[in-house]
């Protein structure tokens, strides 16, 4: 428990001349209370930060905020269609080769469509799904 003083007696003991043994008294007893109270609410906020710098608190804090983000899922799959995009454009250009230029030239190819499709993923979506409707109709309408 905080025991909070009041300001207004340690400000108007500072503005007042302390004549008096009973005014110093009071004055060194707020002063204590003013003391005890700082060092009680330092020792409360060592130990909340002792508490949030604890390796398992942090990753636990970044979970929750990671969980929190609204668009998570969303990023996720656009991440995961850009990687996988720069991904499978190097291995269809390149293939596998041990010839460092064209591994090089394989490498930045990746890094340039995963780029352009981070960028675009809203329309490779639409894009992609009219191609999945297309192929799914044909099927259908074939059948």
């Amino acid at each position: 428990m905080v025991i909070l003083f009041n300001r207004q007696k340690i400000n108007y003991l500072q503005m007042k001349n302390i004549t008096t043994v009973i005014d110093l008294k009071n004055a060194i007893q707020l002063l204590e209370t003013e003391q005890t109270n700082e060092l009680m609410l330092l020792k409360e906020q060592a130990y909340n930060t002792y508490e949030n710098l604890q390796p398992v608190n942090i990753i636990k804090n970044s979970i929750k905020g990671l969980v929190a983000t609204p668009d998570l899922k969303e990023n996720i799959i656009d991440t995961t269609l850009s990687i996988a995009a720069g991904y499978l454009s190097k291995k269809v250009a390149i293939g596998t080769t041990h010839n460092p230029v064209t591994q090089l030239l394989g490498t930045l190819l990746q890094i340039g469509v995963t780029s352009v499709v981070s960028k675009n993923t809203a329309g490779i979506k639409i894009v992609a799904a009219r191609l999945i409707n297309i192929f799914f109709n044909k099927k259908h309408n074939s059948n």
